[in-house]
């Protein structure tokens, strides 16, 4: 899991270390330095030029030295132990109205010894310059178990200072001549920082060496005033060349951040996530510029921002202004999110990093795409640019071919190219992510011999033994070397069960789809990754599960196949939430994943019981639903006593759980429906549709709400049918399949999904719509169903012909506006995990905001249930922490009155046997809005 970060380079390390203070360090470090063993002190694991990854003991500080030991805001500096995620500090210092400047896009898990050690910078480096301008001081540990504090009033005195002093002197004059001066340079070792007129500032000037001289142990770092209110300015151009070429006089209006992007990336954006909607808020344009400006208030912000548009119409920008916090947060996640989107194209196309960071002056920065476009054409590559672009800061992903030694060849020639014109503009090799193994044996283009010989020498003295995350910035690897895809070759069978359409029918090919971004091991926002944020494990992150993968398919470290306990264990808390599908910036599918080694490692083998129980659920329920209600109900009454309790013994069923009762009479059941649903006014008429019918609708009566939540369907036909549809039930049950795939009996899952497809083809071959009342399989019709039966012509007509429930309301936002008969409802909304990855809210929230409910929606993530997952033994305190994580004390904080809307049958499971309040589904709700009552 360790093997690689989010560049292009692998490395499996020789051990791992997870200090707990800083006593475990030194000892750490004695034990490696006495056997003569490499160390290499980590972050997250996110550098993208190779430095986190070595042939060494990796020192992880994510786990136990991560904490804010202290904040002065009189002095504006925080104390912090090297683990510290960067939000967190953030967090703590915004009570004081302060923030740390530099802020990566990594921000939710970069630490800031990971940014000391890459001398990071972030979108406000414009303002606020980059790490090394906002440390003063650092506690640091040489290889040989030096322990120096290194910072004003500290005396600079011992064998590394004095040594220090004397390289300064020898090259003060060759460093000013040849550093080229440009906020954006990050190429090589701060050998700046030793000058006199910079202070010989030894913290500093450990700043940015990529762990290869010490390791920080700890920092104080310069906090500076975070405006209380923001606003955006998004300026559009023609180009990309030409929004580049305006940064200069945005420059001069000082706003906080100018970021770029061109049109490549929105396309890309828009290819990989045709139901998007934040891209319709960019102004007309090729390439565009976001200008941050900042305030006292948000009328400020937002007048100095409008200040920026009106000062760029002279030049024929385009624009839009954003105060609101949330349209914000949208706009900046495509930039956030912009390596990830364009490295995987929709058809499984992919773009690497490796020359995705150099940094020009920003009055240069027009000229220089442009000629690096025409680089790109001479070497037949292809990319979407985004970048730093007020800094002059270029980051692209490009389709280098790095599994075949020619298409390595050509990398390296255009990586020689590359360097030369970033050089020729004045610029930097990098301005942000580190010379690693990348660029670092570049650096003899940028630089004369007789600084590279310096850099070897202050390594050398900070690192005598060369000890310290060897063969990084000097004396460096070669830059197409341990390449991960050209040595870490798939040497397992790929035959897989899924179509992997996304990835041209390749499951090892999928394997690489992670980069290593590291979106995944956050503990907050989003769904992804619910057990990861439970354990706090690496191994049980979208990453770490997505890196044993790909070992499994190279063969190597892994060597056991489908069969290695060890990707068994990483893949058996999984919850297949689908949560790394929408959230993942490359789409990592983790659950799609789970589903091949599931079905690969049980082929023609026994299953867990979990698998025959859980798995094949719809067959034992539609056995029950042939039952008379008596006997149901003693079923239900069985299933509470001792009897229960063998039947979950026998089913893999965790001990915990209560075994859902089922409804007497399932939907579909006459006598269920022999009920009749009226109008308040005691009318049975399409009551909210004045004119003619709208048509036909096919409820998909789902196994879940079929044979659970019977009274869910009936409401929902209810509305419909008060909306004027005449509502149609298939002639016999069916079944999405969605249990025998999350279980991985894919054979089975095609049968039964196949045979439904038979059964409701009249409806979909004439374009009647199909509407879906559970998210999950809801979302496995429109996304599963071409992934288990891709040469089913029916199976491709499920993503436009399935809809949900909220989708066909919303088409009538109006018309339910004015049916409400009980306006002012209250719900607090759990999203399913499927629908937050296949579906989306857009239409939920038009629906509840026209049926007058005030709803909040959970930034949850997942329940904890998914399917069988919560019910399987050994998973219940796992999908309990999830639950307790924010659902369960949200609920419990909410009014009496609020109701708990979860559309999952999963959710309102997991809710009920945690004791809350009934949970309700949205076609419940409107019913309620819309005076809908049984009779």
């Amino acid at each position: 899991m360790y093997s690689a970060d989010a560049s292009n380079y692998r490395r499996v390390p020789i051990g791992l270390v997870t200090p707990l203070d800083t006593d475990d360090v030194e000892a750490a470090v004695s034990v490696c330095s006495t056997h003569g063993v490499p160390v290499l002190p980590r972050g997250a694991g996110t550098s993208i030029a190779g430095q986190a990854v070595n042939t060494a003991v990796v020192l992880d500080f994510t786990k136990h030295l991560n904490g804010v030991l202290e904040i002065d805001p009189e002095a504006r500096t925080a104390r912090v132990q090297p683990g510290l995620v960067l939000d967190a500090l953030r967090d703590a210092a915004r009570p004081h109205g302060l923030t740390f400047g530099p802020d990566p896009s990594t921000h939710n898990r970069c630490t800031l010894g990971g940014m000391i050690g890459n001398n990071a910078c972030g979108s406000h480096s414009v303002a606020w310059g980059k790490t090394v301008d906002n440390v003063h001081a650092l506690d640091v540990l040489t290889y040989r178990g030096e322990r120096l504090q290194l910072g004003p009033g500290q005396p600079a005195t011992g064998r590394v200072p004095s040594a220090l002093r004397g390289l300064a002197a020898r090259i003060d004059d060759g460093v000013r001549a040849s550093f080229p001066d440009l906020t954006r340079r990050v190429s090589g070792y701060n050998l700046d920082q030793l000058l006199p007129e910079n202070g010989f500032d030894l913290a500093r000037a450990l700043v940015g060496t990529e762990g290869t001289c010490a390791t920080v142990l700890g920092a104080t770092v310069r906090l500076v005033e975070s405006p209380p209110a923001r606003a955006l300015a998004v300026l559009g151009f023609p180009d990309a060349y030409l929004a580049a070429d305006h940064v200069t006089v945005v420059r001069e209006l000082g706003p906080l951040t100018i970021e770029g992007m061109d049109a490549g990336l929105i396309a890309a954006l828009r290819a990989s996530n045709p139901a998007e909607t934040a891209s319709r808020a960019l102004p007309a344009g090729g390439g565009w510029l976001y200008v941050e400006t900042g305030g006292a208030t948000r009328a400020e912000a937002e007048a100095a921002a409008q200040a920026v548009v009106t000062a760029m119409k002279p030049y024929g920008a385009t624009s839009v202004v954003v105060s609101d916090p949330a349209a914000m947060k949208a706009l900046w996640r495509i930039r956030e999110d912009g390596a990830g989107i364009v490295t995987r194209s929709p058809d499984g196309g992919e773009a690497w990093p490796g020359w995705e960071d150099a940094a020009v002056p920003p009055e240069r920065f027009g000229a220089y795409l442009r000629e690096f476009d025409a680089l790109l054409s001479r070497h037949r590559r292809r990319g979407a640019y985004y970048g730093h672009f007020g800094d002059g800061c270029l980051h692209i992903r490009i389709d280098f071919e790095l599994a075949s030694s020619s298409g390595i060849a050509d990398f390296r020639s255009f990586m020689e190219d590359a360097a030369d014109l970033a050089v020729a503009h004045g610029g930097s090799l990098s301005g942000e992510h580190g010379d690693g193994v990348a660029r670092a044996e570049l650096l003899p283009r940028m630089y004369p011999p007789e600084i590279i010989a310096a850099f070897e020498e202050f390594k050398g003295i900070w690192d005598p033994d060369d000890g310290m995350n060897p063969g990084r910035v000097v004396r460096p690897a070669k830059l197409d070397e341990d390449l991960r895809v050209f040595v870490g070759m798939p040497t397992l069978r790929d035959e897989p069960v899924l179509a992997f359409a996304h990835d041209r029918g390749s499951f090892t090919r999928a394997t690489r789809r992670c980069l290593g971004v590291g979106k995944c091991v956050t503990d907050h926002g989003g769904v992804m990754c619910p057990s990861y944020r439970a354990t706090g494990e690496e191994m049980h992150s979208t990453r770490g599960r997505a890196r044993l993968l790909f070992e499994m398919a190279a063969g190597d470290v892994i060597t056991d196949g489908w069969q290695s306990p060890e990707v068994a264990e990483a893949l058996d808390l999984c919850l297949s939430c689908k949560g790394c599908k929408r959230d993942c910036p490359v789409g990592v599918d983790m659950a799609a994943y789970k589903t091949e080694f599931l079905a690969q490692r049980y082929r023609h083998k026994v299953r867990p019981a979990s698998h025959y129980s859980m798995g094949a659920l719809p067959r034992w329920l539609r056995l029950v639903g042939r039952l008379p209600a008596a006997a149901v109900r003693a079923l239900n009454a069985a299933a509470r006593g001792p009897l229960g309790a063998v039947a979950k013994r026998a089913g893999g069923i965790a001990p915990e759980r209560g075994i859902p009762g089922i409804a007497p009479h399932r939907y579909t059941s006459p006598k269920f429906r022999k009920a009749t649903f009226r109008s308040a006014e005691g009318r049975k008429v399409a009551f909210l549709n004045r004119g003619a019918p709208r048509g036909r609708l096919l409820l998909w009566p789902d196994t879940f709400t079929n044979h659970f939540d019977p009274a869910v369907a009936a409401d929902a036909v209810a509305v419909l049918e008060g909306l004027g549809y005449t509502v149609e039930l298939p002639p016999r049950d069916v079944c999405c399949g969605l249990t025998w795939t999350s279980t991985g009996q894919v054979g089975a899952a095609r049968r039964v999904l196949r045979r439904s497809l038979r059964t409701i083809e009249p409806w979909l071959v004439t374009g009647v719509p199909v509407v879906g009342l559970e998210p999950s399989c809801t979302a496995a019709l429109r996304a599963d169903g071409p992934e288990l039966l891709p040469d089913e012509p029916l199976a491709a007509l499920l993503a436009t012909g399935v809809r949900t429930f909220a989708e066909v309301l919303a088409q009538h936002a109006d018309e339910l506006r004015g049916g409400v008969v009980a306006p002012g409802q209250r719900a607090l909304v759990q999203v399913h995990c499927h629908q937050h990855a296949e579906l989306g809210t857009d239409d939920d929230r038009a629906v509840m905001a026209a049926l007058g409910v005030d709803a909040e929606v959970l930034d949850s993530g997942c329940c904890g249930l998914a399917g069988n997952f919560g019910f399987e033994k050994g998973h219940y305190d796992v999908s309990m922490a999830c639950a307790e994580r924010v659902l369960l004390p949200a609920v419990r904080a909410a009014d009496p009155d609020v109701a708990v809307l979860a559309d999952g049958f999963s959710c309102r499971t997991q809710l009920r046997q945690a004791g809350t309040r009934e949970p309700v589904h949205l076609a419940q709700l409107a019913a309620r809005a819309l005076g809908l009552t049984p009779t």
